[in-house]
């Protein structure tokens, strides 16, 4: 049987993520962690989202309730942080991820390179989605590496091990129309995520850029590859 040379070296370059999207599992003790840090984060979740959207024009008095609601996010906050810390030592993918957001909104962006950038891409990866987003945003040193590329084409093969820890929110879901409100994030499905990713290869991958932006618009009419694609026309 014949096959083309390249295709033999994209297998070659595929082959290291896609045995480890198989193969890698999440530690026990890592996931009992991260499990024991996720009522903290949906409780100060619900703080930041009653935050309103018009803060910074808003009453005095709706100032100072905005800002006892971020207190008592902050203090919900520590506890989380305290066990995704020991999670993340673990290397568990998503409770990396959800402490290098924390990092997204703590610190300025020098700190998040230093701090958030290399959990990021860890997360990534062992094949978690959601990170490909904020590396895109924070972290662009890394998507102009061969292991950043690769590791967008693994995702596919990796979505069913973390198909439990979906939605997940991020700051900004590239394929909806809507923007986040206030403190707000955004929470999204991994069919969600999917589109997100096809849209990334995309951007980065000229020779396939429409049949990735197609797969994206498939999945979820994604808003901003649908703009893209309209203006091609």
């Amino acid at each position: 049987m014949f096959i083309h040379r390249s295709c033999i070296t994209l297998l070659a370059s595929l082959m290291p993520s896609l045995c480890m999207a198989s193969s890698f599992s999440i530690d026990s003790r890592s996931e009992s962690l991260y499990q024991q840090a996720v009522p903290y984060l949906q409780q100060a979740n619900s703080k930041l989202e009653a935050v309103p959207s018009n803060f910074p024009t808003a009453s005095a008095e709706e100032k100072q309730r905005s800002m006892a609601l971020v207190d008592e996010a902050g203090v919900l906050l520590r506890p989380a942080i305290t066990l995704l810390e020991q999670a993340a030592a673990l290397e568990h993918p998503v409770a990396q991820y959800r402490l290098a957001l924390i990092y997204v909104m703590l610190h300025p962006s020098d700190v998040i390179k230093e701090k958030a950038c290399p959990l990021f891409e860890q997360s990534l990866v062992h094949g978690f989605a959601p990170a490909a987003l904020e590396i895109s945003s924070w972290c662009v040193a890394f998507t102009d590496t061969v292991q950043y590329q690769t590791a967008l084409q693994a995702i596919e093969t990796s979505m069913p091990l973390y198909e439990k820890y979906f939605p997940q929110p991020v700051v900004k879901l590239e394929c909806r129309r809507e923007e986040p409100m206030g403190m707000a994030m955004q929470w999204g499905s991994s069919r969600d995520y999917q589109a997100e990713i096809y849209r990334l290869q995309g951007d980065s991958n000229r020779a396939q850029r429409w049949e990735f932006y197609q797969k994206a618009l498939d999945i979820n009419d994604c808003y901003r590859v649908k703009r893209r694609m309209a203006s091609r026309t």
